[in-house]
């Protein structure tokens, strides 16, 4: 019986630390209306509009990008980023 509850603790335990770890490295940070870290990964969804935050602690500065999915908060630094931000702002309306 105290075999059982070890191994019922060590699977939970091994649980929480996979989903942590999935959480943590998944390919896009989202965020509600506050970046408090930012990703250097490429938004590949078509992009609805976007935001430039400064940063205001907790939150860091950061351009979030709108989706389908959702928000995204992305490293202003990055060459990407940076390109996206143009493209986005001299696109000729309809």
């Amino acid at each position: 019986m105290e075999i059982q509850r070890i191994l019922m603790r060590s699977l939970a335990v091994a649980v929480v630390l996979a989903a942590v770890t999935w959480t943590t490295t998944a390919e896009y940070i989202k965020v509600n209306s506050c970046c408090t870290k930012v990703s250097k990964a490429e938004v590949t969804d078509p992009i609805i509009s976007f935001k430039m935050k400064e940063e205001s602690l907790p939150c860091v500065k950061a351009v979030i990008f709108e989706t389908k999915r959702g928000y995204f908060c992305s490293d202003w630094r990055q060459p990407w980023v940076q390109k996206k931000v143009k493209q986005f702002l001299y696109v000729k309306p309809s």
